[in-house]
């Protein structure tokens, strides 16, 4: 076998491949094997009948194509590895000549990675925010804590901000009841915002056996975006009562003593939290920094189908779990068509050129994944999916995506990789010590947004 390779662009090369006919003898061979297990000719067993009778009965032309249906990927990835191409999803096939008993020829197009240039990023500097509680939100946290130990009572007066109340609901849409749209017994707060917009207006100034109707559009159900006359009977109001900012309540809603400890440990928990994210912001910011400095070219065919993708799972998934559709979604979020679908590319281009540029960085760091670091990012994948570890992992296993996390955790290494070697200040102008923060900001939003598009890079 003979082939060469011309480039078509940065991202794309064409094959061109010369087998002899020799070289065919093993699929020619199982050809007529697999012809014989399949056809019945009179006079002879099954599994028995001599080649040149299937060549007389059902062509040699038969014989032929299905010979080199199978010779053709075995060809294609010698040719592949001989060039030392590192190619990207499935490649466009055409036979340019195949002469019986002397060749058989084709080329072969497919995306290929392209070669990325790593420069030196030790100079790369970047600037987050600074790690700083204030009394007010250390005050705001443990107010939140204490609102969940809120209890109510029972009050006769009207409802206002903050109540407790019980109600029936009632909903129509064009003057018909919906079956689903009736129930009683809710319980709300007044002002959470967790019910119908204008259920607040509504239920405001009402006492027990007071009743309003609004016209408010559904957010779930079997009407979902069309508005609705609703009507709200109050049956209840309730007040609610705080538990004293003291000793005692430091004891019932905490394991502290006292209530300057649980300050104390709201403060470590909001420096906790604030750490983690500057963790991530600065992972982000050097990213960013990153990919301004390489040229990366994107293959066609893969940034299209990650754009599909994207959409798919938005519209499939995320809106559909939600019960909206693009149109409705698109409203709510104030942008047109066009403008959703420039930032779907964006976003799309971006998370290739990422995993191009961290796998780049694997190789040319000499990056590992042991057994220890798989496990942790499989554990964490697990929780964020709601699946047990267990589940978790059979379901990897099974799909054949061990590779796929494998390139995540090396793709996360490579960027703390950076992230170490850059220059890292938060708006105080203090340098940052991220050390403690690499394996709980281990990666990004932006590296995972290259997984989906991995799988393609990887078929």
């Amino acid at each position: 076998m003979k082939s060469a390779v011309e480039t078509l662009n940065p991202t794309r090369v064409r094959l061109t491949v010369e087998v002899p006919f020799e070289e065919l003898k093993e699929s020619l061979d199982a050809a007529y094997k697999k012809i014989n297990q399949q056809v019945t000719v009179k006079g002879f067993r099954k599994g028995k009948i001599p080649a040149r009778v299937i060549d007389q009965r059902f062509g040699r032309g038969a014989v032929l194509e299905e010979a080199v249906n199978d010779a053709l990927p075995k060809f294609y990835t010698e040719a592949v590895n001989e060039a030392e191409l590192n190619v990207l999803g499935q490649p466009e096939v055409d036979i340019t000549e195949l002469k019986d008993n002397e060749t058989l020829n084709f080329t072969a197009e497919v995306d290929i990675r392209p070669a990325i240039e790593i420069p030196d990023y030790s100079g790369i500097e970047v600037e987050v925010d600074a790690v700083e509680v204030s009394d007010e939100d250390v005050d705001k946290a443990v107010e939140e804590l204490r609102e969940r130990f809120a209890s109510t009572s029972p009050v006769e007066r009207a409802a206002v901000d903050g109540d407790v109340v019980t109600i029936d609901l009632e909903a129509k849409v064009e003057g018909e009841v919906l079956e689903d749209g009736v129930a009683s017994g809710v319980s709300y707060t007044i002002g959470s915002g967790e019910l119908l917009e204008g259920i607040d207006e509504a239920v405001t100034g009402l006492e027990a056996g007071g009743e309003a109707t609004f016209t408010s559009e559904l957010k779930g159900g079997s009407a979902t975006g069309k508005e609705s006359e609703v009507t709200v009977k109050v049956t209840q109001v309730a007040a609610r009562e705080l538990p004293a900012l003291d000793d005692d309540f430091a004891q019932l809603a905490s394991e502290f003593d006292t209530l300057d400890e649980v300050k104390a440990d709201s403060r470590k928990r909001l420096e906790n939290m604030k750490q983690y994210d500057q963790a991530t912001q600065a992972q982000e910011r050097v990213l960013e920094k990153l990919l301004e400095l390489v040229e990366v070219p994107v293959p066609e065919k893969l940034l299209v189908d990650e754009i599909e993708t994207r959409k798919h799972n938005l519209v499939n998934h995320q809106l559909g779990q939600m019960g909206l559709d693009l149109e409705k979604y698109l409203e709510i979020q104030g942008k047109t068509e066009e403008e959703f679908d420039a930032e779907t590319k964006e976003q799309a281009e971006k998370g290739i050129k990422t995993q191009f540029v961290l796998d780049e960085l694997v190789n040319k760091e000499k990056l590992n994944v042991n057994q220890e670091e798989l496990t942790e990012h499989l554990m964490r994948r697990a929780q964020s999916s709601g699946m047990s570890p267990d589940q978790f992992a059979q379901a990897v296993v099974e799909g054949g995506q061990v590779p796929m996390l494998v390139g995540e955790v090396a793709r996360g290494k490579a960027l703390a990789v950076v992230v170490e070697a850059a220059s890292v200040k938060d708006t105080n102008g203090e340098v940052v010590d991220l050390d403690d923060e690499d394996e709980t900001a281990e990666t990004v939003e932006a590296t995972e947004s290259a997984d989906s598009a991995e799988e393609k890079t990887e078929a």
